[in-house]
């Protein structure tokens, strides 16, 4: 196996044109704009064009990610696509994506582990690189959630939002790179975040759709208390498992769920000099996207300096946890 260190080389992220602010949303859900922002933290979302699904979203994202690398489509060995909500049942929406980019040599498989999928699709794009000396891997984290809400369940529909995020991974010289992951599943506690209907067990039908089986049901107060009592230990363990201090990490970048939320979070770990990164606010919550969109956003900023440590978070769905934590390199165009 490669013992050279594998890391991120360039990020790029698509949101749709349509801006959704509160004002519009709120009389659709039954209640106020300020009832919107006090509760989320969000004042507006993206809201994908109908002509728009996943596969062209991530297209996008991707594509401004291989233009950040200065690499071609068809440099990529292992194309990642993680989303829960792809264009059909069949086929994987990564194969869409691969057509679309021209990523004709690219091995393209879809991961569907809700909204930690991009730390889930970092760590599978790490193994493989790691053992594929030379390999480049495109990690894409889509989802086009306004497909999937019901308008009558307010906690749940002033949150969802449409994007794509994506990241060229690939061989980085030490000490840069990915330094540690974890992945956790709590598989008893799944019942939290639901499509009921769609797959084996509930196929579409009249009934399914009359009874609203195919929108996202979310029960966000004991979500809020999943999250709370389960991210800090995680991002403890990891930080033991690296060795590294928790004063020491430079910026903290969650999967935005809930701006309230992800502030009680922060203070709860006790981050001492990190800063955490929000997107929520203007793009809302885009699940499986959401992390890589604002992992982007601070790249293109210039917030992220060469060399400080960049922790990701992810949670949501199945219920899952994903935390990664990264030497960060300025990213820019790959040697050839």
């Amino acid at each position: 196996m490669n013992s050279q260190p594998v890391g991120i080389l360039s990020t790029g992220a698509y949101v749709p044109e349509r801006i959704v602010g509160n004002e519009e949303l709120a009389p659709r859900i039954g209640v106020t704009a300020e009832w919107i922002e006090r509760k989320t933290g969000i004042r507006a979302r993206r809201w994908a064009d109908p002509s728009e699904a996943t596969s062209e979203m991530a297209v996008a994202a991707a594509t401004r990610a291989l233009e950040q690398a200065g690499l071609t489509a068809d440099r990529i060995d292992h194309l990642i696509v993680t989303t829960s909500t792809g264009d059909a049942p069949l086929p994987p929406t990564a194969c869409l994506v691969q057509a679309g980019l021209g990523a004709h040599r690219a091995a393209a498989f879809d991961l569907n582990i809700a909204c930690s999928g991009f730390v889930h699709g970092l760590a599978v794009a790490h193994g493989l690189v790691a053992q594929n000396p030379g390999s480049h891997a495109l990690v894409i984290a889509a989802d086009l959630w306004s497909r999937f809400v019901d308008f009558g369940d307010r906690g749940t529909a002033a949150l969802l939002a449409d994007a794509a995020g994506a990241a060229v991974v690939g061989a980085v010289p030490g000490p840069y790179g990915i330094l540690g992951t974890d992945l956790l599943s709590h598989g008893d506690e799944s019942s939290l975040l639901v499509i009921e209907a769609g797959g084996s067990r509930k196929p579409a039908s009249h009934a399914t759709v009359d009874e609203g089986g195919h929108f996202l049901r979310m029960r966000g107060r004991e979500v809020s208390d999943f999250v709370l009592g389960k991210v800090p230990q995680a991002v403890k363990d990891l930080l033991a498992k690296t060795g590294v201090r928790r004063e020491d990490i430079a910026h903290f970048v969650p999967h935005q769920a809930n701006g309230v939320l992800l502030g009680r979070l922060a203070e709860q770990i006790g981050f001492e000099n990190a800063r955490t990164h929000l997107t929520v606010g203007e793009y809302g919550n885009s699940g499986a996207a959401s992390m890589a969109v604002t992992l982007d956003d601070a790249n293109r900023s210039g917030l992220l300096r060469d060399g400080e440590l960049v922790l990701l978070v992810g949670f949501g769905g199945g219920m899952a946890l994903g935390a990664s934590l990264l030497r960060w390199r300025t990213t820019g165009r790959v040697e050839l």
